[in-house]
């Protein structure tokens, strides 16, 4: 089942891998997560990725077409790409690819103009499938320079915090931005990164956080699997909840950076 996307406007609506080999992304990922892969509509380099026969995550090996660097990247729902990426380019960020027909729909990957990159995607998008939920990523967490004006930019390209129905909101909480989606928090903004360090933990970018049910399990696995890990285990306030996890950042073996973490202890 489906929903147009205008119905969660300005939410994170998927999740993507931009890979280069996607038989080796399968193989890892379906390793750490025990996820299961079944092809799609757009062809012999996309994939979607399945938990107990729920939808959690897209992989497109694109990285080498596009020449980006493998990353997680997170798509949020408009109502118009077109007018969208206007909005974009108007506030001297960068628009990479697209608008493009895909699928059901169309997308664009952009970035905003402390580099850090995401998607848009106006069209269907999967009901039930959202940040948090059941079988889907954690949360979201931007690592920018400056977490308001990062949150400024994204409520006026994304119509965040605004009067319109089924707007979603920001607000501060435990020093970072929080993004809620009917009073659930998707995202937080966090401020502090550098563009130009070496760390690309440190530069501005979007990371996926994934639920496991085991993280040393996961973490073996990843390793196993030439994958490594990217900062030591830490617990960690959660998007706006009020209790704590524990998370581990890993590397897949092209250098994709994600987040396992625990379910939260409140």
């Amino acid at each position: 089942m489906s929903i147009p996307s205008h119905a969660v406007f300005g939410a994170p609506c998927w999740v993507s891998l931009i890979a280069r080999d996607l038989a080796a992304a399968e193989d890892f990922y379906g390793g750490v997560f025990g996820w299961e892969f079944r092809p799609t509509r757009l062809g012999k380099d996309f994939s979607v990725a399945f938990l107990d026969g729920a939808p959690v995550a897209g992989i497109g090996a694109l990285a080498g077409s596009l020449a980006v660097a493998v990353a997680w990247t997170p798509y949020f729902a408009v109502d118009d790409a077109d007018a969208t990426v206007a909005r974009i380019q108007e506030r001297s960020a960068t628009v990479a690819v697209g608008p493009l027909r895909f699928g059901t729909g169309r997308a664009a990957l952009a970035a905003d103009r402390d580099g850090a990159v995401f998607g848009l995607w106006q069209g269907k998008v999967i009901r039930g499938w959202g940040v948090g939920r059941d079988k889907s990523p954690a949360w979201l967490e931007l690592r920018t320079r400056d977490a308001f004006e990062a949150a400024i930019f994204y409520a006026e390209v994304l119509d965040w915090a605004t009067e319109r129905p089924g707007s979603c909101q920001v607000s501060y909480e435990n020093g970072s931005v929080v993004l809620r989606q009917n009073e659930d928090a998707v995202a937080r903004l966090t401020g502090g990164a550098t563009e130009a360090a070496p760390d690309p933990q440190i530069r501005p970018r979007w990371h996926v956080h994934f639920y496991v049910p085991d993280i040393d399990y996961a973490v073996e696995q990843a390793i196993k699997l030439g994958g490594a890990i990217a900062s030591q285990a830490v617990t960690s306030q959660t998007a706006g909840a009020m209790g704590s996890a524990e998370q581990v950042t890993l590397r897949d073996p092209d250098g994709g950076l994600f987040t396992v973490t625990t379910r939260t202890n409140k």
